[in-house]
């Protein structure tokens, strides 16, 4: 059977997460929070929305993502002045430290997967996947 599309997308994210969780297990990390705090650590202070947006996730998902890491000290949640129902999310200490865990997790891992490819090449697949995602949102901008 000749390689498809489909199906190596779906393998290397499938092969990707599960090394990243076997990784990070032992920093205590479950499923959908290193995407989380990769994300943080680059737009700390956001609100719940922009998080499910960002990582590509269920707003529900995220909400009970969110739940496990306040409980465990990732990330602690501040009413937006004016408006005590929105909450903005900020990393903890402890959520830095795991952060910057899970970034060096996520470099590793990308080298073990770009290995064999030059610089220029890996721009090129880098770009092509960013058009895919593109190709795939619905006509709001939104994944389906």
């Amino acid at each position: 059977m000749e390689p498809n599309f489909h199906y190596q997308i779906m393998a290397a994210h499938t092969d990707l997460q599960k090394k990243v969780l076997n990784r990070l297990r032992e920093a205590g990390l479950t499923a959908g929070q290193p995407k989380v705090l990769d994300y943080l650590q680059e737009h700390n202070g956001v609100n719940q929305k922009a998080i499910a947006a960002g990582c590509h996730m269920e707003p529900a998902s995220v909400s009970s993502v969110l739940a496990g890491m306040e409980h465990a000290g990732l990330i602690c949640r501040q009413a937006e002045p004016g408006d005590r129902r929105s909450l903005r999310v900020y990393l903890t200490a402890l959520g830095e430290e795991k952060a910057e865990q899970t970034c060096q997790v996520f470099a590793s891992l990308e080298e073990q997967a770009l290995r064999g490819l030059d610089e220029s090449r890996r721009r090129e697949l880098v770009a092509l996947l960013v058009q895919v995602v593109e190709n795939l949102k619905d006509e709001k901008g939104e994944a389906e």
